[in-house]
């Protein structure tokens, strides 16, 4: 008979405080959940489906931009899982950025056995977050509105003084740190978002988005084989043309790493060493592009991007393909010779600064909207967004400058 019912409930409660070798299974997960009130969490198989079998990711819910005032004084941490491919990209930034004393990060995981309440914090005593004491990511949500119904997805943006959700937009979070927190970085902290690029920046992420870093979803959760060519064929011919671009840019937009440049990363990493076993055959491997994997091996070799690379690890990998990449020494294989350092103009430095005329005032402007947050679903299905250039080429190549 399952613990929750040969407790009583205050004897259950007082054991799953202080016994540490309790088991987190689904009754227990039941039990904190309708405690506070958690909502199972909805399937993106079932719930994210058009008519024709294809994925249509829901729009994010919190994506309204954060004031500088609320950025100077709100209490904030985001929310993560390494294994999600949209986490990895805020924590990243805040660290380039040099805001992790400003903005704390704090994993999160699958809860009881089947994850049937979605993100919590299994491995923490009490099962608890250690900042607020919520037992659900969905929590937050509801505590910032109480009629939400849709996942608490990573990342999210928590204010741990208030108990809400403030952001859980990833197609914009990354800009909204790099914007909305300028007053609290480090005068060298690189300019990731440059203010005089902004709609070309936003534009080449739109277009990432559907066409490679939506890519491994669009082919995994779908049940129409004609959907899933589709979708094949898509993100590879992307690559096709990213790896042109590559081919004389060092980096997406040129000589310096820019907020692009991460969101790219994140997924062409996660892909060699995960996605590519587990949606079915590919095409090719991302080491099978030359020039996107000299790309990636940069940008592995720093720090920031290190820390935050999700690899996998022998004792969770899933399958043989995983568990012999597992066994890898990954720093000697992502090891780079330095070639691509000859594609640059500025070849010693990998971060574009701030002009020196540049005022706080003028760099935070409000954050465009991305269309991948439309509440039509019809308008999110449509992946036929194109750039306003070609892929292949990079429209800022030699505008950006260091002074």
């Amino acid at each position: 008979m399952s613990e929750i019912i040969s407790c009583g409930i205050k004897e259950h409660k007082n054991k799953k405080e202080n016994d540490n070798n309790i088991k987190y299974d689904d009754n227990l997960a039941e039990f904190f959940a309708n405690e506070v009130g958690a909502k199972p969490r909805e399937k993106e198989t079932i719930v994210e489906q058009d008519e024709r079998g294809a994925f249509v990711r829901q729009p994010n819910y919190f994506t309204e931009g954060i004031s500088r005032k609320y950025a100077n004084e709100g209490k904030f941490v985001i929310y993560w899982a390494p294994l999600c491919n949209w986490s990895n990209r805020p924590v990243i930034v805040k660290e380039l950025l040099g805001l992790d004393d400003v903005i704390l990060d704090y994993i999160v995981d699958h809860t009881g056995d089947s994850n049937k309440y979605g993100w919590g914090f299994p491995k923490e005593k009490g099962f608890k977050d250690k900042y607020t004491g919520v037992h659900f990511l969905s929590e937050f949500y509801l505590n910032a509105d109480k009629f939400y119904t849709g996942r608490a997805t990573t990342p999210t943006l928590v204010d741990i003084n208030k108990k809400i959700a403030v952001n859980n937009d990833y197609h914009r979070l990354t800009n909204h740190i790099e914007v909305a927190f300028r007053d609290l970085q480090p005068k060298d902290a690189p300019d990731l978002y440059p203010i005089k690029y902004r709609s070309e920046i936003d534009d080449f992420n739109d277009w990432l988005f559907p066409h490679v870093n939506n890519g491994h979803y669009r082919q995994a959760f779908t049940n129409n084989p004609d959907v899933y060519e589709e979708s094949q064929e898509d993100f590879h011919k992307a690559l096709e043309a990213l790896d042109k671009r590559l081919e004389t840019n060092r980096f997406l937009f040129g000589d310096y790493i820019l907020d692009s440049d991460i969101r790219a990363y994140v997924t062409f990493i996660k892909w060699e060493t995960d996605f590519y076993v587990n949606v079915g055959p590919q095409k090719k491997r991302i080491s099978e592009y030359k020039n996107i994997w000299e790309y990636v091996k940069e940008l592995y070799n720093i720090p920031a991007f290190k820390k935050h690379t999700n690899l996998p690890k022998e004792d969770t990998a899933r399958g043989p393909y995983l568990a012999k990449i597992a066994k890898r020494d990954f720093d000697s294989w992502l090891k780079t010779d330095g070639s691509r350092k000859l594609l640059s103009n500025d070849p010693d430095n990998l971060f574009l600064q701030h002009p020196k005329d540049e005022t706080v005032d003028d760099y935070i402007k409000e954050v465009s909207k991305s269309k991948w947050n439309d509440k039509s679903a019809a308008s999110r299905a449509d992946w036929n967004y194109k750039l306003k250039t070609n892929p292949e080429i990079n429209p800022l190549k030699g505008l950006l400058k260091n002074e």
